[in-house]
């Protein structure tokens, strides 16, 4: 029985010392690869996602043109997805990363009707957006890990 409890303590370690090695590359990767990834479909007409871009885009900035804001929008997700993977540019990437993300949250509160079936019963679309949470979760972690910029001394 000791054994076995040895055998499963190395492991424990083991996994955990890999988890903390890799963790933060992956929540790198990771979100390079989604916002890089949906920002490419944006950019090329294919993105599931337009209708919804659009009927925000509508109902928020109805002056500018669907064509250009979608264009817009793709290469600036695609640059958010680059600048998470430059270290030292962490503090960018979480803030274009906030500013995103207060602009697609809003289709849960603007387009009620497209977001939701009823009440806390999201429609694929709202599902899209609320799965968000997981990125800023991912972004926090990156940024919890950054050394603190030093203070200067009076």
């Amino acid at each position: 029985m000791e054994d076995i409890k040895n055998r499963l303590g190395n492991f424990d370690e083991t996994l955990i010392g890999w988890m903390k090695r890799w963790s933060m590359p992956m929540a790198r990767i990771a979100i390079f690869v989604v916002y890089f990834w949906f920002g490419i479909l944006k950019v090329s007409a294919l993105s599931p996602a337009n209708p919804l871009v659009a009927s925000l885009l509508e109902r928020t900035l109805p002056f500018i043109s669907f064509d250009t804001f979608i264009i817009l929008l793709g290469l600036y997700e695609m640059a958010i997805g680059v600048v998470f993977l430059i270290k030292g540019w962490e503090r960018l990437a979480f803030l274009l990363l906030v500013l995103h993300l207060i602009t697609v949250i809003m289709p849960l509160i603007l387009l009620p009707a497209i977001t939701w079936q009823s009440a806390f019963v999201p429609t694929l679309e709202g599902q899209y957006i609320i799965k968000n949470i997981l990125i800023i979760a991912c972004a926090m972690s990156i940024v919890s890990n950054l050394q603190p910029w030093k203070k200067k001394s009076v």
